[in-house]
């Protein structure tokens, strides 16, 4: 079973839909406790990065995520949930911690001529490391789907997965053992992104 997070907001339904395609078993999970039973957890997003860590905080999930990623189950987050897996955001003088999984910051975009903030629409990514498990079967090079202003910046770039440009370069996605995380969103990504979940369902086993 796939424990896919809903705290009110983010793209959960889309993601829900995605996975399903995949052959998840996908479950909603509002409490903390219904982690236990999970084989992998999804945490979706789309919004701010204040609204989603105190959404997960009222439901006293952000220590339930803590818990699940120490057990060493797979872990994936999408957008607003690969960046709270960071200390802390510039997004709206942003007061709330993250989770800290990952030292570093989430920034926003500079201001750049040519280049529109948000960045929204298909971009290149291109796999810094070839051995990590979302990316089998994934040619160097190809177009995934981004929402954002806002990024994180990894102080250990080792955990680099890919990285993309628009402006600047940005680490698109990180993976460190069992966690996993994208800034694009690979439910809207289309073929390379239900390939890209299908491997994340893989690791569940």
């Amino acid at each position: 079973m796939i424990a896919l997070i809903d705290y009110g907001s983010g793209n959960r339904r889309s993601v829900e839909k995605a996975l399903s395609h995949v052959g998840a078993d996908v479950r909603i999970i509002t409490r903390p406790e219904e982690l236990r039973d999970a084989a992998a957890t999804v945490l979706p997003g789309v919004g701010a990065f204040d609204d989603c860590v105190q959404a997960l905080q009222k439901q006293q999930l952000l220590d339930g995520l803590k818990e699940f990623i120490l057990s060493g189950r797979p872990f994936l987050g999408i957008c607003v949930g690969y960046q709270v897996l960071f200390e802390r955001s510039e997004e709206f003088n942003s007061r709330a911690p993250g989770l800290g999984h990952f030292a570093g910051r989430v920034a926003r975009f500079a201001s750049r001529p040519g280049i529109k903030i948000p960045q929204i629409g298909w971009n290149q990514v291109e796999i810094v490391r070839p051995d990590c498990p979302l990316f089998k079967g994934i040619s160097d090079g190809g177009y995934f789907y981004f929402v954002h202003s806002y990024f994180p910046q990894p102080v250990d770039a080792a955990i680099t997965a890919t990285r993309t440009t628009y402006g600047e370069p940005f680490a698109s996605s990180v993976w460190k053992d069992n966690v996993y995380a994208t800034q694009f969103h690979p439910e809207k990504s289309q073929t390379l992104g239900l390939r890209l979940l299908k491997n994340f369902v893989e690791l569940a086993g």
